[in-house]
């Protein structure tokens, strides 16, 4: 490193952690988990929110050669005994003294207090019962972080994510961005998800920049950070601008902001335009999955998209639409994305089955979402293979309607599923969280749709909702609006 002195992090309520400061306390925390007994292979439970020890914990499993699962304290008990269940952890850590919900799950398992000269004070960890095998074959050294992804199903998956994918990512990443050690990146996405890992973390430290360290996302906290320390990189889910927007509908004041990012889902052309003047800068978008480590697609900084494309391959990814060994998909035609490259994942952790159905000969990953490809090369995701909707013989995608309703004056964010009818077609029904309550009237939203939209599309139910579910990590979550249609 550089400058070993260089602020990584800025703490919540205030503090810092250098990176020579952060680099002591891995060091401090990989050998008191040794002294605990994990070893290479085991799985490491981490349940908090973004924090400092968050940080502390990936890389000191890393330097052991444990694998960490890191999960959010907002999971429900059930959520978090489930995967508990599934990973089958050596030990868990909970970092209580920032997040009451950590602590509330650590009762759960009558955790003890860790060793404040390693993870500071008021932290908890319980060591698991009967202590579990470590993973000993060839993936045992290639697997950095298991994450867990509900998909579109609700059963959970854990990514295997390697190594060599997020340290490919983070040098890419942070060229894309051209990011330098100047630069102070705002990380309120949690840390146990692929997007905070990679594309916030992990890009960040290749360059030895700084992060604001958030445990969850808070429009005031926002606009200060913009001020002080001084935000150059805005990077987050688009349901994140929204809630920003509706909080705070007056642009800020002039600052070091450069660069705004949304992934994660779907781009919205309307909130793309209102954060392009909200902020004074392009609104830049990119494509990623958790099965993949790190962004696969990237709008460039040098030519700012005025649609909302997800933009160009980053290094080393290829990209096809439809199934290898399939015919090619016509120009402009939407099909089934495929990718291949080094962020790639190494399976589902104990679930052979599906690992089967995702990875395919030749190195290639079903990624299930659906896309089309520009004249230029541009990459435009229409949807999730499974989302799609078939209404009277017609495909109907659920982001086309989405977008269209999110035009209407009052709607803050909207979301679309179909529901099976006996007869095998699908309804489409939608769902929208108002910008305030009653500020949006049904029936003129039915009537501008059925203006705007082919009539197979016109949703037959058109549902308020207070607010739309969403992931710990701000992306819509369909499976509840399926089940209460169903």
């Amino acid at each position: 490193m550089e400058n070993p002195d260089a602020v990584l992090l800025h703490q919540e309520g205030g503090g810092t952690v250098t990176y020579a400061g952060m680099w002591e306390r891995v060091q401090r925390a990989r050998d008191w988990l040794a002294a605990q007994g994990a070893r290479p292979g085991d799985r490491v439970l981490v349940v908090g929110e973004n924090c400092p020890q968050m940080v502390q914990a990936l890389f000191a499993c890393s330097l052991l050669g444990a694998w960490t699962v890191g999960l959010n304290a907002r999971l429900s008990p059930r959520e978090v005994e489930a995967i508990r269940q599934h990973s089958q952890p050596a030990l868990a850590l909970y970092f209580s003294r920032t997040s009451e919900k950590a602590g509330e799950h650590a009762r759960q398992y009558a955790a003890r207090s860790a060793d404040e000269s390693v993870w500071g004070e008021g932290n908890l960890w319980s060591p698991a019962v009967e202590r579990p095998e470590p993973e000993t074959g060839s993936e045992a050294g290639e697997v950095a972080t298991l994450i867990y992804t509900s998909g579109t199903t609700g059963a959970p998956k854990a990514v295997m994510v390697p190594h060599r994918g997020l340290l490919h990512f983070a040098r890419v990443s942070s060229a894309s961005r051209r990011l330098t050690a100047t630069d102070v990146s705002y990380a309120a996405l949690p840390l146990s998800h692929i997007f905070g890992i990679a594309t916030v973390l992990m890009a960040t430290v290749q360059v030895g920049a700084s992060l604001v360290v958030r445990r969850r996302f808070d429009p005031e906290d926002l606009l200060q950070a913009l001020e002080t320390p001084g935000l150059s990189i805005l990077q987050g889910v688009p349901t994140m601008y929204s809630r920003l927007l509706a909080a705070h509908p007056v642009p800020p004041g002039p600052s070091r902001l450069r660069y705004v990012y949304a992934g994660g889902s779907a781009l919205d052309p309307t909130l793309k335009r209102q954060v392009e003047h909200y902020f004074g800068v392009p609104m830049h978008h990119g494509y990623g999955i958790t099965e993949y480590a790190g962004s696969l697609y990237v709008t460039s900084m040098d030519a700012p998209r005025t649609d909302c494309s997800a933009g160009f391959p980053l290094e080393g990814v290829e990209l096809r639409l439809g199934a290898p060994g399939d015919p090619a998909v016509a120009p402009g035609e939407s099909g089934p994305i495929f990718v291949r490259g080094p962020g790639v994942m190494l399976g589902y952790y104990r679930d052979p089955e599906r690992t089967r159905d995702a990875l395919l000969p030749g190195g290639w990953l079903c990624t299930g979402d659906l896309g089309r490809l520009d004249a230029d090369g541009a990459l435009f995701i229409t949807g999730r293979t499974k989302d799609m909707i078939i209404r009277s013989g017609f495909n109907v995608y659920p982001l086309e309607v989405e977008a269209v309703i999110n035009t209407f004056p009052g709607v803050k964010l909207s979301a679309v599923v179909g529901r099976s009818e006996d007869d095998g077609n699908e309804e489409v029904i939608a769902f929208f969280e108002p910008l305030k309550a009653d500020s949006v009237d049904v029936e003129a939203l039915r009537l501008y749709l059925r203006e705007q939209l082919a009539p197979y599309k016109v949703p037959a139910r058109i549902v308020p909702m207070d607010a739309i579910p969403t992931t710990v990590s701000g992306k819509i979550k369909k499976q509840p609006l399926r089940e209460l249609v169903a």
